[in-house]
């Protein structure tokens, strides 16, 4: 049974900081493409970023560029998003998903975590 379990969000004030972690067990994920997304309240969901299985490329949506890091540790199975200066409109439940494709670009990965939620108070 695949698994993708994220950790790490929470509740934090505008222009804060937190890391979210995906784990994933069932399979490996070490040689797939992977990525971030969340979904605010009323909101479609939406990519955040995305990584090439050996972490060469990175892509961010445009609205994280310079703020938000993606990275992994294919040796753990774990991928993470570390998230800067968080803005009051990015709360949301942020998920983690994959494979996507080779070049990190992420649209319908067919695994996907539960979420966890990120509140980003004013």
């Amino acid at each position: 049974q695949v698994q993708l379990v994220e950790s790490g969000g929470g509740l934090v004030q505008a222009g804060g900081s937190l890391r979210l972690s995906c784990a994933a067990s069932g399979r490996t994920f070490r040689l797939d493409a992977m990525g971030w997304f969340r979904q605010a309240p009323g909101k479609e969901r939406e990519v955040v970023a995305g990584i090439t299985w050996n972490s060469i490329r990175t892509v961010y949506a445009d609205s994280v560029k310079g703020r938000f890091t993606i990275s992994r540790d294919n040796a753990k199975n774990t991928m993470y998003l570390q998230m800067n200066s968080l803005k009051p409109e990015e709360t949301a439940v942020y998920y983690c998903a994959g494979p996507c494709s080779t070049s990190g670009t992420c649209t319908a990965p067919p695994y996907w975590g539960q979420g966890t939620k990120v509140t980003v108070s004013s």
